[in-house]
């Protein structure tokens, strides 16, 4: 059985990612429109958290309140793109620990290429949230979660903005358990693997580089 793919179609999502796609959009607006788009992403994303209650007292009375019931969580952005999705996250859940992974798309054959991973020591423990502005192929989704997995994660949410079907089912029948949350899922694949109508390359776009 595959996991849940969820499109979220909030009007302020679609509205920032109007603001993603415009070729015009400069450095500053873009990465500020990522971090936005990521911290509204994160809010649905977050929902099925559990939760406890509590007792707390107002300055009238005592209220019965509910507080996230200790769930360890953990963020994981594919290097380096995913970078620009983190900040807004953590503003929301600032107790959750930092792991990075860094993969490059082989322009030849565009499988990924491990050159960097660093995750928290007790990632296994964790519900991890998996980020990266784009699934375009799904390689270097299904990598992560690979190494994520050989860690002993098995609480994965991957969090995309723009995907397409093609990486949707790279993820799905490499890891079904994986739910995946988009802010939009676009046509289809180039010849050169970038996802159409998309955004262009969100790595060069969020830290300006060509």
């Amino acid at each position: 059985m595959m996991a849940k793919v969820h499109v979220l179609d909030h009007p302020l999502i679609q509205h920032k990612l109007a603001i993603l796609r415009d070729k015009t959009t400069g450095v500053k607006e873009f990465r500020e429109a990522v971090g936005e788009i990521a911290g509204l992403m994160c809010y649905e994303a977050t929902r099925n958290l559990p939760t406890e209650e509590v007792e707390i007292e107002t300055p009238l009375m005592m209220a019965k309140c509910r507080v996230l019931s200790g769930k360890k969580l953990a963020i994981v952005p594919i290097l380096r793109a995913g970078l620009g999705m983190v900040d807004a996250m953590v503003d929301l859940i600032p107790s959750a620990k930092i792991g990075h992974i860094g993969l490059y798309r082989d322009p030849d054959t565009h499988l990924p290429v491990e050159y960097y991973c660093k995750l928290p020591d007790d990632v296994g423990k964790r519900q991890v949230f998996v980020v990266d502005p784009m699934l375009a192929t799904g390689g270097s989704a299904v990598a992560a979660i690979d190494f994520l997995k050989g860690h002993g994660c098995r609480q994965i949410i991957m969090m995309n903005i723009i995907g397409c079907p093609e990486g949707v089912k790279a993820v799905q029948e490499a890891h079904p358990d994986v739910e995946i949350y988009l802010a939009a899922l676009d046509e289809g694949l180039n010849e050169h693997a970038y996802i159409l109508p998309g955004l262009g390359d969100a790595g060069d776009r969020i830290f300006g580089t060509k």
